[in-house]
């Protein structure tokens, strides 16, 4: 416990400091300043559990004291008791405008002090263990948070990997374009949390595939009309199986599933969306995606080399993608070479 006296005569700072003495336990911090200025700019860097000011000082008096001590410190927070004279009656009322919490007048009297200052003290206390229960449960909370993403990260991993095995697609692919997808909405300016759900959620885009038939999914040659119309339909199913979540990272989910096929110019699918209308984690998706099939093996292709991947994005840039997506992945090509390397297919 500290508490602060503040009061340019030397006796009443004697007197004061020996009555609350006799009122606080052993090891209370009194610290007395003669120079309000002094007092405020130790008030400033060190908050006390009560302050007790007079009135008439010097440079600075007990109310404006009061006013800037209160921009540091709220009223429900350090208990401030003013000492001004008996007939002061006017400064006491802007005293406890100000930000005073009670006052007493000259001379003082220590049958009127010391339950004032008890109840002053109390008052901090129960501030101290209510501050200190709200940070225990602020604390809770957070614990409680990461715990349920973690538990939604492992779910989305898991339906991930599911989907992985009617796939031809690898682990490393939904690795790399979920950390592509982060990267450029970095770039594009998002929030931390959003940057972070859209890594978490990306992964999901292709999960309507588990309601696509083997012969069409695994099919090793190039997918005639009819199959083509079948494949189409995975964005819906997708979609479909995670619509309705209460969690803000599985609505993501359902709305990259739905919409990562849409291209800019409106000739994409299921829905033949165009521009902004395609929400932006769609057109995101849709950069990070295609980059990585591109330049994946898959049972109907080879590879594409990195250059050629790259010229398809920028030939597509304002018909098949979002041309601030594509500015926002070519701007950090270093760090998109770093996440290839990173996750390699095994």
């Amino acid at each position: 416990m500290a508490i602060a006296i503040v009061d340019d005569t030397p006796l009443n700072l004697t007197l004061i400091q020996a009555l609350v003495r006799k009122l606080t336990p052993p090891g209370t911090e009194i610290v007395t300043f003669s120079q309000p200025l002094e007092g405020l700019q130790w008030c400033g860097s060190n908050e006390p559990d009560l302050l007790i000011v007079d009135y008439m000082m010097p440079d600075i008096n007990g109310i404006d004291f009061i006013r800037t001590l209160r921009k540091l410190y709220p009223a429900d927070s350090v208990p401030i008791l003013m000492v001004t004279a008996a007939h002061e009656k006017e400064v006491r009322y802007e005293s406890l405008g100000a930000g005073a919490n009670d006052f007493l007048t000259k001379p003082i009297d220590r049958h009127e002090f010391d339950p004032r200052v008890r109840t002053m003290l109390s008052l901090r206390e129960s501030h101290k263990r209510l501050r200190s229960w709200n940070d225990d449960l602020r604390e809770a909370v957070i614990r409680k948070t990461a715990d349920i993403l973690a538990r939604e990260q492992e779910t989305v991993m898991r339906l991930a990997r599911a989907a992985e095995f009617r796939d031809p697609e690898t682990g490393a692919h939904i690795l790399r374009m979920a950390h592509y997808s982060q990267l450029i909405a970095r770039r594009l300016g998002l929030d931390d949390e959003l940057c972070e759900r859209i890594l978490t959620a990306a992964p999901m885009h292709d999960i309507g595939k588990v309601g696509t038939p083997d012969h069409i999914l695994l099919k090793p040659a190039r997918l005639d009309d009819d199959e083509l119309e079948i494949m189409r339909r995975h964005p819906r199913i997708g979609h479909d199986i995670l619509a309705g979540s209460a969690s803000p990272m599985i609505q993501m989910a359902a709305e990259i599933a739905l919409t990562h096929h849409e291209k800019y110019d409106g000739s994409g699918y299921p829905d033949g969306l165009a521009g902004d209308a395609i929400p932006l984690v769609g057109r995101i998706v849709a950069v990070a995606d295609v980059f990585d099939a591109l330049t994946s093996p898959r049972p109907y292709k080879a590879a594409w080399e990195l250059e050629r991947a790259a010229a398809f994005l920028r030939e597509g840039r304002g018909a098949h993608f979002d041309p601030a997506c594509v500015d926002a992945f070519f701007d950090q090509w270093d760090a998109v070479l770093e996440i290839r390397d990173r996750f390699q297919d095994e």
